[in-house]
């Protein structure tokens, strides 16, 4: 074997190395163990996620680059804050992916999954009506974040898609935040859900851009109210 069939036999191995780095970053600030703002060293770092100092530097550039923390000489790391021009500028981005995305599902998403996907809101609604429990609001979160992501996946477009990944790290730290699923929030969310979905399934562009806008615009107002 030459030695450059060598270097690209390794080259999925490596990928795969750095996608984990990056998972374990994520992870971090999804559960709380990193938050907003918070200023960090390199080795604070490495203990907290498992990384050798060289696997961490090589996963700064791309941290630094999609804005989820800031390299600052003299006083670290800092991840990133959630302020006022944070949270508009990620909301835009999210509606501009969205309606592309609502879009496509108006031409391509069968009924099938959309019957699935208003029986699921519909269940979880009917938990929260008679139940809500912690439970209940975790899977709200999977069966919310798991409807964007089938709209944005039914692009078949891998940049939006790698895009949209991006700011939905932005997204969801503005979530836990700030707008965390609640008996008071699910409900306007999930009902903003349904009629996504009844514009998609009556296949009429314009309905579904509105209702989307209109869930985009709510979950914004939401995040700025505090």
């Amino acid at each position: 074997m030459t030695a450059e069939a060598v270097a690209k036999a390794g080259e999925p191995e490596l990928r795969s190395v750095k996608q984990a780095a990056y998972e374990r970053f994520r992870h971090a600030l999804f559960d709380g163990r990193l938050r907003p703002g918070q200023f960090v060293s390199q080795r604070d770092l490495v203990a907290l996620l498992g990384l050798s100092i060289g696997a961490l530097r090589e996963l700064l550039p791309r941290l630094q680059f999609e804005g989820l923390l800031s390299v600052m000489p003299q006083r670290g790391i800092q991840i990133t804050q959630i302020d006022l021009p944070m949270i508009r500028q990620a909301f835009q981005m999210r509606m501009a992916f969205e309606r592309e995305a609502v879009l496509t599902a108006v031409r391509k998403l069968d009924d099938t999954a959309l019957d699935q996907q208003e029986s699921l809101h519909r269940n979880i609604l009917e938990e929260v009506r008679q139940q809500p429990s912690s439970d209940v609001f975790e899977r709200g979160q999977q069966i919310d974040d798991g409807f964007h992501n089938l709209l944005v996946a039914g692009t078949q477009n891998e940049l939006l898609v790698q895009a949209y990944a991006v700011n939905a790290i932005r997204i969801r730290l503005i979530k836990l935040d700030r707008i965390t699923l609640s008996a008071g929030v699910l409900p306007s969310a999930f009902g903003d859900h349904l009629a996504i979905i009844a514009a998609i399934r009556g296949r009429d562009p314009h309905a579904a851009i509105d209702a989307m806008d209109r869930h985009m615009m709510n979950a914004r107002e939401r995040a700025l109210e505090l």
